[in-house]
Protein backbone atom coordinates (compact mmCIF):
# COMPACT_ATOMS: atom_id res chain seq x y z
CA UNK A 1 0.00 0.00 0.00
CA UNK A 2 1.74 3.21 -1.60
CA UNK A 3 0.97 7.02 -1.56
CA UNK A 4 0.88 6.96 -5.77
CA UNK A 5 -1.19 10.58 -6.41
CA UNK A 6 0.94 12.81 -8.22
CA UNK A 7 -0.05 16.33 -7.58
CA UNK A 8 0.87 16.14 -3.79
CA UNK A 9 2.52 14.10 -1.32
CA UNK A 10 1.44 12.34 1.88
CA UNK A 11 3.46 14.31 3.96
CA UNK A 12 2.34 17.50 2.58
CA UNK A 13 -1.33 16.64 2.84
CA UNK A 14 -1.24 15.20 5.92
CA UNK A 15 0.32 19.20 7.47
CA UNK A 16 -2.69 20.50 5.04
CA UNK A 17 -5.17 18.52 7.10
CA UNK A 18 -3.39 19.81 10.57
CA UNK A 19 -3.75 22.76 9.62
CA UNK A 20 -7.01 22.80 8.97
CA UNK A 21 -7.82 20.89 12.13
CA UNK A 22 -6.75 24.18 13.91
CA UNK A 23 -9.34 26.29 12.00
CA UNK A 24 -11.86 23.41 13.15
CA UNK A 25 -10.63 24.00 16.72
CA UNK A 26 -10.71 27.88 16.55
CA UNK A 27 -14.42 27.62 15.32
CA UNK A 28 -14.93 25.43 18.43
CA UNK A 29 -15.20 29.16 19.89
CA UNK A 30 -11.85 29.55 21.73
CA UNK A 31 -8.34 30.39 21.06
CA UNK A 32 -5.26 27.91 22.36
CA UNK A 33 -5.30 30.36 25.08
CA UNK A 34 -8.70 29.68 26.24
CA UNK A 35 -9.36 33.36 24.79
CA UNK A 36 -12.88 33.53 22.99
CA UNK A 37 -12.28 33.42 19.02
CA UNK A 38 -13.65 35.89 17.10
CA UNK A 39 -15.22 34.43 13.46
CA UNK A 40 -16.19 36.77 11.12
CA UNK A 41 -17.01 36.49 7.51
CA UNK A 42 -14.18 36.47 5.82
CA UNK A 43 -12.75 33.73 8.45
CA UNK A 44 -15.42 31.87 7.80
CA UNK A 45 -15.27 32.38 3.93
CA UNK A 46 -11.47 30.71 4.68
CA UNK A 47 -12.71 27.38 6.65
CA UNK A 48 -14.91 26.99 3.42
CA UNK A 49 -12.45 27.51 1.00
CA UNK A 50 -10.19 25.04 2.81
CA UNK A 51 -12.97 22.52 2.95
CA UNK A 52 -13.13 22.92 -1.07
CA UNK A 53 -10.12 22.39 -1.41
CA UNK A 54 -10.08 19.19 0.34
CA UNK A 55 -13.29 17.93 -1.20
CA UNK A 56 -11.84 18.42 -4.74
CA UNK A 57 -8.29 16.63 -4.03
CA UNK A 58 -9.76 13.92 -2.52
CA UNK A 59 -12.51 13.88 -5.00
CA UNK A 60 -10.02 13.42 -7.86
CA UNK A 61 -7.92 10.21 -5.92
CA UNK A 62 -11.21 8.91 -5.72
CA UNK A 63 -12.78 9.19 -8.95
CA UNK A 64 -9.89 6.81 -10.25
CA UNK A 65 -9.17 3.51 -9.49
CA UNK A 66 -5.15 3.80 -10.08
CA UNK A 67 -5.75 5.44 -6.81
CA UNK A 68 -7.45 3.63 -4.35
CA UNK A 69 -3.62 2.71 -2.47
CA UNK A 70 -3.69 6.38 -2.07
CA UNK A 71 -7.08 6.43 -0.21
CA UNK A 72 -5.93 3.49 1.78
CA UNK A 73 -2.65 5.23 3.09
CA UNK A 74 -4.49 8.27 3.76
CA UNK A 75 -7.66 6.76 5.71
CA UNK A 76 -5.02 4.43 7.85
CA UNK A 77 -2.52 8.47 8.45
CA UNK A 78 -5.99 10.02 9.75
CA UNK A 79 -6.77 7.24 11.63
CA UNK A 80 -3.28 7.13 13.54
CA UNK A 81 -3.52 11.42 13.93
CA UNK A 82 -6.83 10.71 15.53
CA UNK A 83 -5.82 8.51 18.02
CA UNK A 84 -3.04 10.86 19.55
CA UNK A 85 -3.62 11.76 23.40
CA UNK A 86 -3.63 15.72 22.27
CA UNK A 87 -5.95 15.11 19.71
CA UNK A 88 -9.43 17.34 19.88
CA UNK A 89 -12.25 14.50 20.88
CA UNK A 90 -14.28 16.71 19.02
CA UNK A 91 -12.99 15.84 15.92
CA UNK A 92 -12.11 12.04 16.64
CA UNK A 93 -14.66 11.65 13.52
CA UNK A 94 -11.94 13.04 11.24
CA UNK A 95 -11.55 10.39 8.62
CA UNK A 96 -11.22 10.17 4.51
CA UNK A 97 -15.35 10.02 4.40
CA UNK A 98 -16.01 13.27 6.70
CA UNK A 99 -13.13 15.13 4.58
CA UNK A 100 -14.64 14.12 1.30
CA UNK A 101 -17.54 15.89 2.23
CA UNK A 102 -15.32 18.73 4.60
CA UNK A 103 -18.05 21.55 3.91
CA UNK A 104 -20.77 19.81 5.33
CA UNK A 105 -18.43 18.75 8.38
CA UNK A 106 -16.87 22.08 8.93
CA UNK A 107 -21.12 23.54 8.44
CA UNK A 108 -22.14 21.08 11.40
CA UNK A 109 -19.27 22.11 12.96
CA UNK A 110 -19.57 25.37 12.91
CA UNK A 111 -23.93 25.14 13.38
CA UNK A 112 -23.51 21.90 16.67
CA UNK A 113 -20.12 23.08 18.19
CA UNK A 114 -20.68 27.30 18.79
CA UNK A 115 -23.08 29.15 20.53
CA UNK A 116 -24.90 30.82 17.91
CA UNK A 117 -25.11 34.44 19.18
CA UNK A 118 -26.82 37.12 16.78
CA UNK A 119 -23.24 38.20 15.67
CA UNK A 120 -21.84 34.67 15.04
CA UNK A 121 -24.94 33.70 12.57
CA UNK A 122 -25.32 37.37 10.87
CA UNK A 123 -21.39 36.72 10.05
CA UNK A 124 -21.86 33.35 8.77
CA UNK A 125 -25.22 33.94 6.97
CA UNK A 126 -23.16 36.60 5.20
CA UNK A 127 -20.24 34.29 4.53
CA UNK A 128 -22.78 32.05 3.03
CA UNK A 129 -24.85 34.08 1.22
CA UNK A 130 -21.93 36.18 -0.49
CA UNK A 131 -20.00 32.78 -1.57
CA UNK A 132 -23.40 31.40 -3.25
CA UNK A 133 -23.78 34.52 -5.17
CA UNK A 134 -20.61 34.76 -6.26
CA UNK A 135 -20.26 30.98 -7.83
CA UNK A 136 -23.84 32.14 -9.73
CA UNK A 137 -22.86 35.11 -10.97
CA UNK A 138 -20.42 33.17 -13.76
CA UNK A 139 -22.90 30.86 -14.42
CA UNK A 140 -26.22 32.91 -14.38
CA UNK A 141 -27.26 36.24 -16.52
CA UNK A 142 -29.65 37.58 -13.51
CA UNK A 143 -27.80 35.44 -11.33
CA UNK A 144 -29.55 37.31 -7.80
CA UNK A 145 -33.25 36.99 -9.04
CA UNK A 146 -32.10 33.29 -9.60
CA UNK A 147 -30.61 33.15 -6.13
CA UNK A 148 -34.05 34.65 -4.51
CA UNK A 149 -36.36 32.78 -6.01
CA UNK A 150 -34.40 29.44 -5.17
CA UNK A 151 -34.33 30.71 -1.64
CA UNK A 152 -37.86 31.54 -1.49
CA UNK A 153 -38.99 28.35 -3.06
CA UNK A 154 -37.07 26.14 -0.36
CA UNK A 155 -38.73 28.64 2.61
CA UNK A 156 -42.39 28.33 1.53
CA UNK A 157 -41.67 24.45 1.12
CA UNK A 158 -40.25 24.16 4.83
CA UNK A 159 -42.54 26.49 6.19
CA UNK A 160 -39.64 29.15 7.19
CA UNK A 161 -42.06 31.65 6.58
CA UNK A 162 -45.15 30.86 8.55
CA UNK A 163 -44.54 27.78 10.66
CA UNK A 164 -41.37 27.09 12.65
CA UNK A 165 -42.48 23.60 12.94
CA UNK A 166 -40.05 21.40 10.28
CA UNK A 167 -40.99 18.31 9.53
CA UNK A 168 -37.77 16.41 8.66
CA UNK A 169 -39.40 14.35 5.59
CA UNK A 170 -39.54 17.77 3.78
CA UNK A 171 -35.75 17.14 3.19
CA UNK A 172 -35.93 15.19 -0.18
CA UNK A 173 -38.75 17.08 -1.57
CA UNK A 174 -36.89 20.24 -1.49
CA UNK A 175 -33.89 19.09 -2.69
CA UNK A 176 -36.40 17.85 -5.80
CA UNK A 177 -38.42 20.86 -6.41
CA UNK A 178 -35.81 23.93 -5.35
CA UNK A 179 -33.30 21.86 -7.71
CA UNK A 180 -30.52 22.42 -4.86
CA UNK A 181 -27.31 20.39 -5.24
CA UNK A 182 -24.59 19.90 -2.78
CA UNK A 183 -23.07 23.07 -4.55
CA UNK A 184 -25.44 25.16 -2.78
CA UNK A 185 -24.32 25.74 0.74
CA UNK A 186 -27.75 28.04 1.64
CA UNK A 187 -29.27 24.60 1.21
CA UNK A 188 -26.89 23.15 3.33
CA UNK A 189 -26.95 25.89 5.74
CA UNK A 190 -30.95 26.11 5.68
CA UNK A 191 -30.87 22.13 6.63
CA UNK A 192 -28.20 22.35 9.57
CA UNK A 193 -30.30 25.54 10.90
CA UNK A 194 -33.81 23.37 11.20
CA UNK A 195 -31.60 20.37 12.46
CA UNK A 196 -30.65 22.65 15.22
CA UNK A 197 -33.72 23.85 15.56
CA UNK A 198 -35.04 20.43 16.21
CA UNK A 199 -32.41 19.69 18.65
CA UNK A 200 -33.36 23.31 20.52
CA UNK A 201 -36.28 22.15 20.96
CA UNK A 202 -36.13 18.61 21.91
CA UNK A 203 -33.92 19.71 24.78
CA UNK A 204 -35.92 22.69 25.50
CA UNK A 205 -39.09 20.26 26.45
CA UNK A 206 -37.22 17.62 28.36
CA UNK A 207 -35.60 20.58 30.55
CA UNK A 208 -39.17 22.02 31.23
CA UNK A 209 -39.94 18.45 31.49
CA UNK A 210 -37.49 17.96 34.16
CA UNK A 211 -37.82 20.88 35.49
CA UNK A 212 -41.22 20.18 36.21
CA UNK A 213 -40.17 16.53 38.03
CA UNK A 214 -37.62 17.99 39.85
CA UNK A 215 -39.70 20.80 41.38
CA UNK A 216 -42.93 17.95 42.68
CA UNK A 217 -40.34 16.00 43.85
CA UNK A 218 -38.66 19.01 45.60
CA UNK A 219 -42.28 20.14 46.95
CA UNK A 220 -43.75 17.06 47.58
CA UNK A 221 -44.80 15.90 51.29
CA UNK A 222 -46.59 12.83 53.01
CA UNK A 223 -50.28 12.85 52.18
CA UNK A 224 -52.96 10.42 51.78
CA UNK A 225 -52.04 9.34 48.61
CA UNK A 226 -48.56 8.04 50.45
CA UNK A 227 -49.73 4.90 51.42
CA UNK A 228 -46.06 2.81 51.17
CA UNK A 229 -46.44 3.71 55.19
CA UNK A 230 -48.83 1.00 55.79
CA UNK A 231 -50.72 0.80 59.27
CA UNK A 232 -48.33 -2.26 60.16
CA UNK A 233 -45.27 0.06 59.37
CA UNK A 234 -46.57 2.36 61.84
CA UNK A 235 -47.51 -0.51 64.77
CA UNK A 236 -43.94 -2.16 63.88
CA UNK A 237 -41.88 1.43 64.24
CA UNK A 238 -44.41 2.31 68.11
CA UNK A 239 -43.49 -0.51 69.25
CA UNK A 240 -39.79 -0.37 68.52
CA UNK A 241 -39.62 3.09 69.71
CA UNK A 242 -41.74 1.93 73.19
CA UNK A 243 -38.49 -0.34 73.77
CA UNK A 244 -35.89 2.40 73.21
CA UNK A 245 -35.50 5.09 75.22
CA UNK A 246 -32.18 6.95 74.11
CA UNK A 247 -32.77 6.89 70.50
CA UNK A 248 -35.28 8.35 68.54
CA UNK A 249 -36.67 6.15 65.40
CA UNK A 250 -36.49 8.67 62.13
CA UNK A 251 -40.17 9.16 60.83
CA UNK A 252 -41.64 8.70 57.50
CA UNK A 253 -42.34 12.49 57.19
CA UNK A 254 -38.09 13.35 57.45
CA UNK A 255 -37.70 10.60 55.67
CA UNK A 256 -39.72 11.60 53.06
CA UNK A 257 -38.20 14.90 52.73
CA UNK A 258 -34.43 13.77 52.82
CA UNK A 259 -35.14 11.72 49.74
CA UNK A 260 -37.09 14.20 48.02
CA UNK A 261 -34.49 16.91 48.27
CA UNK A 262 -31.58 14.81 47.60
CA UNK A 263 -33.34 13.47 44.14
CA UNK A 264 -34.37 16.49 42.97
CA UNK A 265 -30.90 17.84 43.34
CA UNK A 266 -30.08 14.72 40.50
CA UNK A 267 -33.08 16.16 38.67
CA UNK A 268 -32.25 19.27 38.71
CA UNK A 269 -31.44 21.11 35.11
CA UNK A 270 -28.23 22.69 36.36
CA UNK A 271 -27.18 19.49 37.70
CA UNK A 272 -27.84 17.69 34.88
CA UNK A 273 -25.66 19.89 32.31
CA UNK A 274 -22.59 19.92 35.09
CA UNK A 275 -22.87 15.98 34.35
CA UNK A 276 -22.91 16.58 30.97
CA UNK A 277 -19.90 19.20 31.14
CA UNK A 278 -18.29 17.11 33.33
CA UNK A 279 -18.44 13.93 31.00
CA UNK A 280 -16.90 15.96 28.20
CA UNK A 281 -14.39 17.47 30.21
CA UNK A 282 -12.76 13.83 32.12
CA UNK A 283 -13.04 11.93 28.92
CA UNK A 284 -9.91 14.30 27.74
CA UNK A 285 -6.52 12.76 28.99
CA UNK A 286 -5.73 13.65 32.47
CA UNK A 287 -2.61 16.11 31.45
CA UNK A 288 -5.57 18.10 29.04
CA UNK A 289 -8.25 18.60 32.22
CA UNK A 290 -5.61 19.05 34.43
CA UNK A 291 -4.69 22.03 32.86
CA UNK A 292 -7.99 23.71 32.13
CA UNK A 293 -8.70 23.13 36.75
CA UNK A 294 -5.02 24.54 36.83
CA UNK A 295 -6.06 27.67 34.75
CA UNK A 296 -9.08 27.95 37.32
CA UNK A 297 -7.52 27.61 40.64
CA UNK A 298 -5.09 29.78 40.16
CA UNK A 299 -6.89 32.60 38.76
CA UNK A 300 -8.64 35.99 40.24
CA UNK A 301 -11.92 34.76 40.17
CA UNK A 302 -11.21 31.46 41.43
CA UNK A 303 -10.45 33.06 45.15
CA UNK A 304 -13.85 33.40 45.65
CA UNK A 305 -15.03 30.58 47.82
CA UNK A 306 -18.56 30.01 45.37
CA UNK A 307 -15.67 29.75 42.45
CA UNK A 308 -13.94 27.04 44.05
CA UNK A 309 -16.79 24.86 45.31
CA UNK A 310 -18.12 25.34 42.07
CA UNK A 311 -15.09 23.08 41.15
CA UNK A 312 -15.35 21.04 43.51
CA UNK A 313 -18.86 19.92 42.62
CA UNK A 314 -18.16 19.10 38.81
CA UNK A 315 -14.94 16.94 40.14
CA UNK A 316 -17.16 14.99 42.37
CA UNK A 317 -19.87 15.15 39.35
CA UNK A 318 -16.91 13.90 37.23
CA UNK A 319 -16.24 10.59 39.50
CA UNK A 320 -19.94 9.17 38.96
CA UNK A 321 -20.87 10.08 35.14
CA UNK A 322 -20.53 6.34 34.49
CA UNK A 323 -23.25 5.13 36.90
CA UNK A 324 -25.10 8.22 36.95
CA UNK A 325 -28.54 6.31 35.94
CA UNK A 326 -27.88 3.65 38.10
CA UNK A 327 -27.44 5.76 40.80
CA UNK A 328 -30.67 7.51 40.30
CA UNK A 329 -32.83 4.57 39.87
CA UNK A 330 -31.27 3.09 43.19
CA UNK A 331 -32.34 6.18 45.04
CA UNK A 332 -35.77 6.00 43.29
CA UNK A 333 -36.32 2.40 44.67
CA UNK A 334 -35.49 3.53 48.13
CA UNK A 335 -37.91 2.23 50.55
CA UNK A 336 -38.45 3.63 54.30
CA UNK A 337 -37.58 1.21 56.85
CA UNK A 338 -37.25 2.81 60.91
CA UNK A 339 -34.37 3.70 62.05
CA UNK A 340 -32.40 5.63 64.27
CA UNK A 341 -29.53 7.84 63.53
CA UNK A 342 -27.44 6.39 65.91
CA UNK A 343 -27.43 3.17 64.27
CA UNK A 344 -26.48 4.45 60.99
CA UNK A 345 -23.97 6.33 62.53
CA UNK A 346 -22.18 3.30 63.90
CA UNK A 347 -22.64 1.08 60.66
CA UNK A 348 -21.33 4.00 58.52
CA UNK A 349 -18.21 3.83 61.07
CA UNK A 350 -17.86 0.46 60.60
CA UNK A 351 -17.04 0.75 57.03
CA UNK A 352 -13.24 1.35 58.57
CA UNK A 353 -13.13 -2.10 60.38
CA UNK A 354 -11.39 -4.77 58.55
CA UNK A 355 -14.51 -6.41 57.16
CA UNK A 356 -15.65 -3.60 55.21
CA UNK A 357 -12.07 -2.83 53.79
CA UNK A 358 -11.06 -6.23 52.85
CA UNK A 359 -14.60 -6.64 51.34
CA UNK A 360 -13.69 -3.73 48.85
CA UNK A 361 -9.40 -3.50 48.54
CA UNK A 362 -9.74 -3.92 45.00
CA UNK A 363 -11.94 -0.97 44.62
CA UNK A 364 -9.29 1.72 44.36
CA UNK A 365 -7.89 0.81 41.59
CA UNK A 366 -10.89 -0.51 39.40
CA UNK A 367 -11.41 2.93 37.50
CA UNK A 368 -8.31 5.10 37.28
CA UNK A 369 -10.19 8.04 35.85
CA UNK A 370 -12.08 8.37 39.12
CA UNK A 371 -8.93 7.77 41.27
CA UNK A 372 -7.01 10.77 39.08
CA UNK A 373 -9.92 13.14 39.75
CA UNK A 374 -10.07 12.42 43.42
CA UNK A 375 -6.18 12.61 43.62
CA UNK A 376 -6.23 16.19 42.26
CA UNK A 377 -9.41 16.60 44.31
CA UNK A 378 -7.95 15.28 47.65
CA UNK A 379 -5.47 18.91 46.65
CA UNK A 380 -7.76 21.25 45.98
CA UNK A 381 -9.86 20.68 49.44
CA UNK A 382 -6.57 20.45 51.39
CA UNK A 383 -7.61 22.54 54.30
CA UNK A 384 -10.54 23.63 52.71
CA UNK A 385 -13.07 20.89 54.00
CA UNK A 386 -15.80 23.34 54.73
CA UNK A 387 -16.30 23.43 51.11
CA UNK A 388 -17.75 19.81 50.92
CA UNK A 389 -20.47 20.75 53.41
CA UNK A 390 -21.41 23.31 51.04
CA UNK A 391 -22.95 20.96 49.02
CA UNK A 392 -25.86 18.41 48.72
CA UNK A 393 -25.10 15.71 51.12
CA UNK A 394 -26.43 12.97 48.62
CA UNK A 395 -23.44 13.88 46.37
CA UNK A 396 -20.94 13.87 48.59
CA UNK A 397 -22.13 10.32 49.58
CA UNK A 398 -22.30 9.31 46.06
CA UNK A 399 -18.98 10.99 44.81
CA UNK A 400 -16.22 9.76 47.54
CA UNK A 401 -15.32 6.28 48.31
CA UNK A 402 -14.57 4.77 51.36
CA UNK A 403 -11.42 4.07 50.47
CA UNK A 404 -10.59 7.58 49.71
CA UNK A 405 -8.72 10.15 51.96
CA UNK A 406 -11.07 12.71 51.34
CA UNK A 407 -14.02 10.04 53.19
CA UNK A 408 -11.90 9.87 56.07
CA UNK A 409 -11.93 13.60 56.66
CA UNK A 410 -15.26 13.78 55.84
CA UNK A 411 -16.71 10.84 58.31
CA UNK A 412 -14.19 11.89 60.92
CA UNK A 413 -15.54 15.64 61.11
CA UNK A 414 -19.00 14.06 61.08
CA UNK A 415 -18.01 11.77 63.92
CA UNK A 416 -16.64 14.88 65.58
CA UNK A 417 -20.38 16.36 65.11
CA UNK A 418 -22.28 13.82 66.07
CA UNK A 419 -19.87 13.41 69.46
CA UNK A 420 -20.59 17.45 70.20
CA UNK A 421 -16.92 18.31 70.04
CA UNK A 422 -16.05 21.82 68.99
CA UNK A 423 -16.06 21.95 65.24
CA UNK A 424 -16.13 25.26 63.04
CA UNK A 425 -18.64 23.70 60.64
CA UNK A 426 -21.66 22.85 63.03
CA UNK A 427 -24.31 22.09 60.89
CA UNK A 428 -26.58 21.75 64.03
CA UNK A 429 -27.54 22.59 67.51
CA UNK A 430 -28.80 18.90 68.74
CA UNK A 431 -26.43 18.27 70.95
CA UNK A 432 -25.80 22.01 72.28
CA UNK A 433 -29.81 21.32 73.16
CA UNK A 434 -29.90 18.47 74.07
CA UNK A 435 -31.61 16.19 71.96
CA UNK A 436 -30.73 13.28 69.46
CA UNK A 437 -30.03 13.70 65.88
CA UNK A 438 -32.59 13.36 64.36
CA UNK A 439 -34.37 16.02 61.45
CA UNK A 440 -30.94 17.67 61.04
CA UNK A 441 -28.27 18.25 58.18
CA UNK A 442 -25.66 16.09 59.85
CA UNK A 443 -28.41 13.39 60.47
CA UNK A 444 -29.19 13.59 56.70
CA UNK A 445 -25.30 13.41 55.75
CA UNK A 446 -25.36 10.50 57.89
CA UNK A 447 -28.56 8.89 56.01
CA UNK A 448 -26.86 9.60 52.82
CA UNK A 449 -23.89 7.37 53.49
CA UNK A 450 -25.56 4.73 54.76
CA UNK A 451 -28.27 4.48 51.90
CA UNK A 452 -25.11 3.96 49.59
CA UNK A 453 -21.96 2.83 51.45
CA UNK A 454 -24.03 0.42 53.41
CA UNK A 455 -26.86 -0.49 51.34
CA UNK A 456 -26.33 0.30 47.96
CA UNK A 457 -22.24 -1.63 47.69
CA UNK A 458 -23.79 -2.99 44.77
CA UNK A 459 -24.56 0.44 42.47
CA UNK A 460 -21.22 2.58 44.20
CA UNK A 461 -19.16 -0.60 43.68
CA UNK A 462 -20.19 -2.97 41.11
CA UNK A 463 -22.26 -0.43 38.04
CA UNK A 464 -19.78 0.95 36.64
CA UNK A 465 -21.15 1.96 33.33
CA UNK A 466 -24.50 4.62 32.64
Amino acid sequence: MVWNYPDISLEEMMKLIKGFVDIMILASGYQSSGLLAQWDAHNIKKAFQWASFFENVLGQISSSDAYQDSVKELDAALREMTLYPSFPQGLANLSYGTLNRARNFVMAHLFHTLPLRDSHLRAFLTAIIEMDLDKHSGAEHDYLSVYLNRFNLLSERRGLVKDSVIAVEDNIATRKIGRFTDDDLTQLTLEEMFKRQSAVSCISKVGTGLDILSNAIRCCSWTDSDSSLSEEQLKHERAQASVRSADQLVDFITWNRWKSLNLSYFLNNRTVRLVSGASMIFSAPKVYWEQIFERLSTSAKCKDDDDLQEMIELMLLGCITSKWNHLIEYFISVSYDPFTISKLYHEVCSLFTGRYQSSHSKEESTDTKENAILEYLDGLVDGQLHQLWKLSPVLVAVAVPFWSPLFRLYLSEIESQFRGDSSVMRCCSCVHDRKEHGDCQLAERIWCLHIFHICGTRVMYGANSA
